[in-house]
């Protein structure tokens, strides 16, 4: 059976990001940090468990599969540690190494869709993963100078127009698929 809930991580993403970009603006150097736990471990857990689902079940065509089941999985493990670190009260920079990584992965696989042509829009899309990837190979530098605002205020500017990028691809995949799944019927039992 086909499934697509792409649109559900994209929504989660887009929601996950303007999250982030509130802490790396104004969380970040807040003496009350704790407040920040739920966002991040809901963010988390959505990405995770619908990453994993699709990494190991390939529930949509091609090397979408790769593109959003893997980056979420990345999303969404980087999320649950912070909403866990945050409630240990542990330092967040060794996330912010894990994060350049991430970060790589997502500049890569946003170069790619242009290249390849893939989703609707791929040079919004494309363009809204080169803008993740770069706020996670930033991770490690804006958590280590945290002090310094002008990163911070950079950093929160990419991520929130890469969560516009994606609420507006969002938003309109569920218009589409609305319409295009009203008829649609399972498989007899």
């Amino acid at each position: 059976m086909f499934i697509d809930y792409i649109s559900l991580m994209l929504i989660n993403l887009a929601a996950g990001l303007t999250l982030l970009a509130s802490y790396v603006y104004f969380g970040l150097s807040s003496s009350n940090q704790k407040r920040w736990i739920p966002g991040f471990g809901v963010v988390g857990a959505i990405a995770l468990v619908t990453g994993l689902h699709m990494i190991f079940t390939w529930p949509v065509i091609g090397s979408f599969n790769i593109a959003f089941g893997e980056t979420t999985v990345l999303f969404g493990i980087l999320f649950v540690g912070t909403s866990l670190t945050l409630a240990m009260g542990w330092e967040l920079l060794a996330l912010g190494i894990y994060g350049f990584f991430a970060g790589l992965v997502s500049l890569l696989i946003g170069f790619r869709i242009i290249n390849l042509g893939l989703t609707q829009l791929p040079l919004l899309a494309g363009i809204g993963f080169i803008l993740v990837g770069l706020g996670g190979i930033f991770s490690a530098p804006t958590l280590y100078l945290k002090e310094n605002r002008f990163l911070r205020i950079i950093g929160a500017i990419l991520l929130v127009v890469a969560a516009l990028i994606f609420g507006f691809i969002v938003l309109t995949a569920y218009w589409v698929h609305l319409a295009d799944f009203s008829t649609w019927k399972p498989l007899p039992r």
